[in-house]
C-alpha cells in the first residue's frame, strides 16, 4: 500500500501500520482512563498525609516577674592582696633554690640558701672581739675600784664593750640571712637568679616575688554617665549592696565581693572615680594581671522577666521574642532588654506575667504556624493515631 508523494517532498512511500482502528481505540480509551484515575487516587493520600502531620513540638517558658537589683558594670583588672619582693640581704654564693615557682608558700618558709661559710667565719670573729671586750671591762672595773685605772680608761672600755656586742648581732642577722624566707604567705614567682650565682655585699638583690591572692583585689573606674546612674548621682558605698564578677567565659564567679575602696578624687584625664572590690579566692581561680568584668549591685527593680539568651531573636527592627498565642499559634513580641543575668537576658518590656515564650525550634518557625507546646524538661505529646 503506497501513497502519492506531495508538491515539494521527495517520492518515497512510507509505511503505514497495518493495524484495525476500530480495535485501537477502546484499548488507548481504557488506559487512560485507568491512568487518570489512578493519579486522582494517589493524590489523595499525599494530601491527606499532609493535612494530617502532625505540629511541631516546641518548648515554651511561662513568664514569672522577677525582682532584681539595678546593676552598673566595667572592665577591672584583679590584683594581689598582698606583693612583696625576696631579696639576698647578705653577700655569698646562691647555693640552692629551696621551693618550687608558682606554688604557694608560707611566711617564715626558706626559699633560698646562701653560702654560710664566710658569714660563720664573721660570727666566730665577733663573739671573740665581745669576750676580750667583756674582760677587758672587768679588769678595767676592778683597777677602777683599786684606784690604779683612770675613769676614763673604763668608760672607753664599756664603749668598745658595745661596739663588739652590737658587731656580734650584726653577725648573728647576716648568718641567719643567709637562708632567704618568705616574708608573707602566698605564690611565689620564678627565680630571678640560678643556682651558682654570686649576691654582692650591700646590694640587695631581687630573687623573687610573692603574690598573695586569697583575698584578691579588683580595680576598675566608673566613667561620668555610669555615676550619674547612681541613687542621687553620689558614688557611696552603702548604695552598692554587693559586687558579681563575670569571667572570660560569660560566667558569674560563684562568690561575691565587697567594695573596699573608693577614690576620693576624680581623675582629671579621664572624668572617672577609682573603686576597688575584694573577693574572696580560696580555689585561686582568680589571678592577679586577669582581666575580668564588674557589675554592681544597686537598688532593687521589680517587675522584670528572664529568657534565655537563644531565645531572643536581633533584627534591624531590635530584639524580640517567640510567644505561643491564641490556638497554639506563633506570636512574635518586640520586646526591650537590659543586661545578661547569668545566661539570661533581663526583659524590662514586651512581657507580662503568664505569657509563654518558646525558647527552641526558633529558625524553623513562622508567624501564625500552629504548634504544639510542651514545658521545659517534658516529654512531647504523644501523636494520635489515624
Amino acid at each position: 500500500m503506497s501513497r502519492s508523494p506531495l508538491p515539494g517532498h521527495p517520492a518515497h512511500p512510507l509505511p503505514l501500520l497495518a493495524v484495525p482502528l476500530p480495535g485501537l481505540l477502546p484499548g488507548l480509551l481504557l488506559g487512560l482512563l485507568l491512568g487518570v484515575a489512578g493519579c486522582s487516587e494517589g493524590g489523595k493520600p499525599a494530601a491527606n498525609a499532609a493535612q494530617a502531620r502532625p505540629p511541631m513540638t516546641v518548648t515554651v517558658l511561662a513568664m514569672a516577674p522577677q525582682s532584681l537589683p539595678a546593676t552598673i558594670e566595667a572592665v577591672a583588672e584583679t590584683e594581689g592582696l598582698r606583693e612583696a619582693e625576696v631579696r639576698g640581704r647578705v653577700g655569698g654564693i646562691l647555693l640552692q633554690q629551696l621551693y618550687r615557682e608558682g606554688e604557694v608558700v608560707q611566711a617564715g618558709q626558706p626559699l633560698f640558701q646562701i653560702d654560710r661559710t664566710t658569714h660563720e667565719i664573721a660570727l666566730a670573729a665577733a663573739r671573740a672581739q665581745a669576750a676580750l671586750a667583756a674582760s677587758e671591762v672587768k679588769r678595767l672595773k676592778e683597777l677602777l675600784v683599786q684606784k690604779v685605772a683612770s675613769r676614763r680608761d673604763y668608760d672607753n672600755a664599756i664603749s668598745a664593750q658595745a661596739v663588739a656586742e652590737a658587731a656580734l648581732s650584726q653577725a648573728e642577722l647576716n648568718l641567719s640571712w643567709t637562708t632567704v624566707t618568705a616574708p608573707i604567705a602566698g605564690v611565689a614567682g620564678r627565680a630571678l637568679l640560678a643556682e651558682g650565682s654570686l649576691l654582692s655585699q650591700g646590694d640587695p638583690q631581687l630573687l623573687t616575688s610573692i603574690i598573695q591572692s586569697d583575698p584578691i583585689r579588683v580595680r576598675f573606674a566608673l566613667a561620668p554617665s555610669e555615676l550619674a546612674a547612681l541613687p542621687q548621682g553620689r558614688l557611696e558605698a552603702a548604695a552598692i549592696h554587693g559586687v558579681e564578677l563575670l569571667l572570660a567565659d560569660g560566667s558569674t564567679y560563684p562568690a561575691r565581693g565587697e567594695i573596699d575602696y573608693i577614690a576620693a578624687t576624680v581623675t582629671p584625664l579621664l572624668g572617672t572615680r577609682e573603686l576597688r572590690a575584694r573577693f574572696p579566692n580560696e580555689t585561686r581561680q582568680l589571678v592577679p594581671g586577669q582581666f575580668v568584668r564588674v557589675r554592681l549591685l544597686l537598688a532593687e527593680r521589680t517587675g522584670l522577666f528572664l529568657v534565655p539568651q537563644s531565645a531572643v531573636l536581633q533584627s534591624d527592627k531590635g530584639r524580640s521574642v517567640m510567644v505561643l498565642g491564641e490556638g497554639n499559634k506563633v506570636t512574635p513580641r518586640p520586646v526591650e532588654t537590659a543586661e545578661w543575668h547569668g545566661k539570661e537576658w533581663v526583659i524590662t518590656s514586651g512581657l507580662k506575667a503568664g505569657d509563654q515564650v518558646i525558647i527552641d525550634n526558633l529558625i524553623k518557625l513562622r508567624p501564625g504556624m500552629v504548634v504544639a507546646p510542651k514545658g521545659a524538661g517534658e516529654p512531647p505529646a504523644p501523636s494520635a493515631s489515624h
